[in-house]
């Protein structure tokens, strides 16, 4: 077994095209590190819920030249069989470690396989790749990016011609062309040489595109403002480090709203994330200072972006938490999102995903406006027929699904800044507006219990536990109906996942796609009867979330 191990990290060696992976993989040899060995040969990284994502570093489980030009060469061979071999392939990057290296192996791949190549100018968000797509009439799309992750992680979004992220079979049939590819030298493809700051690229033969497709992206975004909507909310904000700053400043200036006041230690892209643990605005004290700027500057909102500008996370003013800054949760924002389209008076679907709050379902119905349920992730929100608005908690928010199909935290951004500008007007804030739809809808309470792992057999492990005896009660409330999610349900296909509803609340339970966690999403729902009850009503609500997570944490071993 040993030899065998080694035998395999040497010819994967032999064929590595990247001299840091190379200089990495040698030493792990030399030095028989055979556990760090079997963890990086223990098999391939395999699609998720955003395709490739993971640690870099050399071997076949982790992000690195040699798995992205497989990577690279099963979707052109994908593409390839679906008819589609003389078209065009975007690709766009983020500013992490070894993103333009991998975004420039994917063009010289895509090109060596006789596919018209076309890279974004320099690292953009990721929804200026994923309107791209549509803008150019491209087969398939590629963003490199491993968007809040770890600054260690870099990752490997796919999306087909139609401008959503991939989805089964599509996923399988890409993996499978993958796993065809043999050796690198079976994968053509010219030679590149990385530029010197400053300086034109060299070699590769694709194009590099021009700013002609982020000014298109950037007049689309006006078109999510209403004409003549008031603009005067002034806000601080932060790229979390990210690729953000650039485009949502043009963007803000463009709708004409007052220039947000930047975060300076966070304003630029640096790959090291230095003043945070985890590059994620909800992780705790990635927003401190934010709070701290704006406890300065006394802005309406604060608003950020994680690293790729894909999530927005918004918070507010509120005086009885300490710091006098609240982050809002991401189903409150799409709660917020979607009132303020329903007064604009829009037509269409309002989508979410399963682990969101079902408040969404209540507003839609309101408003006589059709509403659907998905499984996790914009690659299935995104495809909802007549798509008007979709959000998942997680900061994600696509409210115009015609321009980008897909999560886009620019133009969530300047759709918050519209509604504070509104009520502001209206001597209102945000926090008024959420109790205008407690009271009307019911207050809808969430929160999560997240478990980061070290070990995956923990996560597999609780899954087990909670499947082989479903909980009969939690905090006291009965549950009424248990789903397994792996058979699937009438309007959901499988995955794995657990649902239980509830006397007046909902859980879900599954693995993360993108991190080692294991993810549980609570609701509850506790009637208002005024607004006086407000508080009396908040008050339950955090009792019952606090019985739930504690009753589950012990259901599944936790």
């Amino acid at each position: 077994m040993t030899q065998d191990l080694i035998a395999r990290a040497k010819a994967w060696l032999a064929e590595d095209p990247d001299g840091e992976t190379r200089e990495e993989l040698a030493k792990l040899i030399d030095n028989e590190e055979l556990d760090e060995l079997a963890a990086r040969f223990a098999g391939t990284l395999q699609f998720g819920t955003a395709g490739l994502r993971g640690e870099l570093g050399a071997g076949p489980m982790r992000m690195n030249r040699s798995v992205v030009i497989r990577a690279a060469a099963g979707l052109a061979a994908y593409l390839k069989a679906k008819g589609q071999g003389d078209g065009l392939v975007v690709i766009g990057y983020d500013a992490r470690y070894k993103s333009a290296d991998f975004a420039r192996d994917t063009a010289a791949v895509m090109t060596g396989a006789g596919l018209k190549a076309a890279l974004l100018p320099r690292p953009l968000p990721t929804p200026v790749l994923a309107y791209a797509i549509r803008h150019l009439g491209a087969v398939a799309g590629v963003e490199v990016t491993a968007s809040h992750n770890p600054p260690r992680d870099n990752g490997y979004k796919v999306y087909l011609g139609d401008g959503s992220q991939i989805v089964p079979p599509a996923d399988a049939e890409i993996a499978a062309e993958i796993a065809a590819v043999e050796s690198l030298s079976d994968v053509p493809r010219p030679e590149w040489e990385s530029p010197r700051s400053g300086e034109a690229e060299s070699g590769g033969g694709w194009e590099t595109l021009g700013d002609e497709v982020l000014e298109a992206y950037l007049a689309r975004t006006d078109e999510v403002l209403t004409p003549g909507s008031p603009r005067t909310a002034r806000v601080v904000y932060t790229a979390m480090h990210g690729v953000g700053k650039d485009v949502l400043t043009a963007a803000f200036a463009r709708a004409g709203f007052p220039p947000p006041a930047l975060v300076a230690e966070q304003a630029d892209p640096d790959p090291a994330f230095p003043t945070v643990a985890f590059p994620n605005p909800e992780e705790p004290g990635a927003m401190d200072l934010a709070f701290e700027a704006a406890r300065a500057v006394n802005p309406d909102i604060v608003i950020a972006n994680d690293p790729d500008a894909d999530r927005c996370a918004v918070a507010v003013p509120d005086a009885s938490v300490e710091g006098g800054w609240r982050m809002l949760r991401g189903d409150e924002v799409g709660s917020l999102l979607a009132q303020h389209l329903v007064d604009r008076g829009v037509s269409g679907v309002f989508a979410e995903s399963i682990v969101s709050s079902s408040l969404l379902g209540r507003i839609a119905e309101a408003a006589g406006l059709g509403y659907e349920e998905t499984l996790t992730g914009f690659k299935w929100i995104a495809r909802v027929d007549g798509l008007r608005y979709g959000y998942e908690e997680a900061l994600g928010y696509c409210v115009d699904p015609e321009g980008v199909r897909d999560k886009d935290g620019i133009t969530a951004a300047l759709l918050v800044a519209e509604l504070a500008s509104v009520l502001k007007e209206q001597g209102r804030t945000l926090l008024d507006l959420l109790d205008d739809l407690a009271v009307r809808h019911g207050l809808h309470a969430t929160d999560q219990l997240s478990v980061r792992v070290e070990d995956l057999s923990v996560i597999s492990d609780a899954m087990r536990r909670l499947r082989e005896k479903t909980p009969t009660a939690l905090a006291g409330l009965a549950v009424t109906k248990a789903e397994d999610l792996t058979e699937g349900t009438g309007e959901l296909p499988p995955t794995d996942g657990l649902r239980y509803y509830l006397e007046g609340a909902r859980v879900i339970v599954r693995p993360s796609g993108t991190e080692p966690k294991l993810k549980c999403y609570l609701e509850v729902v506790v009637p208002v009867a005024s607004q006086a009850a407000l508080g009396e009503a908040r008050e339950k609500a955090a009792e019952l979330l606090a019985g739930i997570k504690r009753d589950l944490a012990a259901a599944a071993g936790i």
